[in-house]
């Protein structure tokens, strides 16, 4: 059997395909929290909580509904974003005038009512969420066993993070979003309506934590705990890719998945700690991050 510095090749592409899975959930997460920092200024603490809605979406339309997954792929980051455009309208707009720490607050007290109802009513333990027909079982690539639903899982996420960026970078809606977001008086002027663009905007960032619950879903057990598990490495991947950066999130996302990946080969012990240990780096030596801009 072929090794590398004493590891065996398949398990060292394990650990990559597990890498990239994981970094696939954290670039997803980590762009929309970029979006709605980026372009909103709000430190979105819900994030994890509705990754952890946009699950339990699919879940029950699912149980109750006879919706399937890619039914629910669709619907559910729209339910998801509806929900938060809400929010933003009824709180968070009151709030884009004062220091970000008020937003950390009542979205981080927000997160904790999602969750306790979802406690309350389902407890702690997972609600099982099959695999769809299309992408159960796997290939075998000869130096690998590649699971068809993992492979699908990193091509989605990569897919949805390259047309969010295109949105947001190269059309002119996106070039309005950030005109909005930095004079909206003067964008306003032009007959366009800032206080809707910040809404979908809102919508759009949350929506894509849904759509990351939804792929998680038949990979790990629909819990209330499942957010609460994830958001602070999340958190940790976009300050260390850069907060507001949106390609940054992307690539910081996917490579530091495959570095816990890899940790857990070399050096397990480290793995739930590798993301936190390259953070405190980065802030010293570019304290505004990889991709982040000096304010």
């Amino acid at each position: 059997m072929t090794e590398l510095f004493g590891v065996p090749i398949q398990a060292l592409l394990g650990q990559l395909l597990l890498g990239l899975v994981n970094g696939s959930f954290y670039a997803v997460l980590s762009l929309g929290l970029a979006i709605i920092f980026g372009l909103l200024q709000i430190i979105n603490f819900t994030h994890g909580a509705l990754y952890m809605l946009g699950a339990f979406v699919a879940w029950l339309g699912l149980h109750y509904l006879g919706l399937n997954y890619w039914v629910m792929l669709v619907l559910s980051p729209i339910v998801v974003g509806l929900f938060g455009i809400l929010l933003e309208r009824l709180l968070l707009r009151h709030l884009y005038k004062l220091d970000p720490l008020y937003g950390l607050l009542l979205t981080f007290g927000l997160a904790l009512i999602i969750e306790g109802l979802f406690r309350s009513i389902y407890g702690v333990s997972g609600q099982p969420y099959s695999t769809p027909a299309l992408l159960q079982g796997g290939v075998n690539l000869g130096f690998m066993y590649l699971p068809i639903y993992r492979g699908w899982v990193v091509v989605a996420s990569i897919l949805a993070c390259l047309l969010t960026w295109f949105l947001i970078e190269k059309t002119h809606l996106g070039a309005l979003l950030r005109a909005g977001t930095e004079n909206a008086k003067l964008v306003e002027a032009f007959g366009v309506n800032v206080p809707l663009m910040i809404s979908l905007t809102f919508g759009l960032g949350v929506g894509l934590a849904a759509f990351a619950g939804v792929l998680a879903a038949p990979i790990l057990q629909v819990s209330p705990l499942m957010g609460s598990n994830l958001i602070i490495v999340v958190f940790a991947v976009v300050v260390i890719g850069g907060m507001g950066s949106i390609l940054g999130s992307i690539i910081t996302g996917l490579g530091l998945g495959v570095v816990e990946g890899f940790t857990k080969v070399f050096w397990p012990e480290a793995s739930s700690t590798v993301v936190f240990i390259i953070m405190v780096i980065v802030l010293l030596l570019r304290p505004a991050g990889l991709f982040g801009k000096e304010s």
